[in-house]
């Protein structure tokens, strides 16, 4: 099975301690967001947990316990914009994600490593000159590290919208504007461009629009053909694999703009005070009226079937670029 940690909050950058402790204990709780009383229990064991999914805007804090990893296939997203801290207020220096990027590809493989350069939105300081000319250096840096580019455009949810209010849609025109121009770049330094959830309209200038995180990624990442049940993407629109996240919304303190995951900043900042690194769940405890549900798991490996490579790499085994 398939166990995610991103589509709530950032783990490796602000829980990494705590998601190690919960891979040595072997098992985690996660609430149910929509009805706290029912807890999922999941197990934390390469013998039912196959790969491991990460999307995270700063993957360092995760780097003490990548041996804790060593059992697991994984599949990382690592987001790098070019938007300053008017919109992204707490993520690091983008030159020294860069510089982490390149450090985790050399450690779980170019197959295990996509790049996120999403959401994009136009302002009068973030204009398309201003995407293509950020978009063609990142690629440029990343180079030979992945081979993956997801893109989106930004989506006004209601969180978005009290939270970004000057925020405004991309136009039709500039979406083929820039999508043809971003598939021309990533071409050129290797990579393919996935639009999330954009539907097919960049397919004809090369674009791969069938999902940006399929099986077949998490099959490369686990070196094996997965046996995966049937699943529907978590949008109508999206048709990627997601499943079984640990996260919990309201947590991310990055506090981005553009974020669909938080309410407001007070709430993520309360919840991030009741954090506690020993606790089976991401925020707070036990209460006396927690309904659990182990949560039925198996591995989905095909022993029939193998890619023919590791899902991760020992960095002292790397050769030199």
């Amino acid at each position: 099975m398939i166990i995610n940690t991103g589509q709530r909050t950032d783990i490796p950058a602000f829980y990494a301690e705590w998601f190690a402790n919960r891979l040595k204990a072997g098992y985690v709780c996660v609430r149910n967001p929509y009805n706290p009383r029912q807890v999922s229990r999941y197990l934390l064991d390469p013998a039912v947990v196959d790969v491991i999914g990460f999307c995270t805007k700063n993957p360092a804090p995760m780097f003490p316990y990548m041996d804790l990893l060593k059992d697991y296939g994984q599949y990382w997203f690592v987001t790098i914009t070019p938007y300053g801290r008017d919109i992204e207020p707490n993520v690091p220096n983008k030159h020294r994600l860069l510089d982490d990027f390149r450090k985790l590809s050399d450690t779980v493989g170019i197959h295990s490593i996509g790049w996120r350069y999403d959401p994009v939105f136009i302002s009068e300081r973030y204009t398309m000159d201003y995407h293509l000319r950020a978009f063609e250096q990142i690629a440029a840096a990343l180079d030979g590290y992945t081979e993956t580019a997801v893109i989106s455009f930004i989506d006004l949810y209601p969180k978005v919208r009290r939270n970004f209010p000057e925020a405004r849609e991309v136009t039709k025109e500039q979406r083929l504007a820039l999508g043809r121009k971003f598939v021309n770049i990533a071409s050129a330094h290797g990579m393919t461009v996935r639009p999330c959830a954009e539907g097919e309209e960049l397919a004809v200038y090369g674009a791969d629009c069938s999902g940006c995180m399929k099986i077949s990624d998490y099959e490369k990442a686990a070196g094996a053909h997965l046996n995966a049940p049937k699943k529907k993407g978590a949008r109508a629109e999206c048709a990627c694999y997601l499943s079984c996240d640990i996260g919990a919304y309201n947590t991310c303190k990055h506090l981005c703009r553009y974020c669909y995951a938080n309410a407001e900043p007070a709430e993520v900042l309360a919840n991030s005070r009741r954090h506690d690194p020993e606790s089976p769940f991401l925020i707070g405890g036990s209460r006396d009226d927690d309904i659990i549900h182990d949560v039925p798991q198996k591995s989905w490996i095909d022993g029939q079937i193998s890619f023919g490579y590791s899902s991760m790499q020992i960095m002292t085994n790397v050769p030199e670029r």
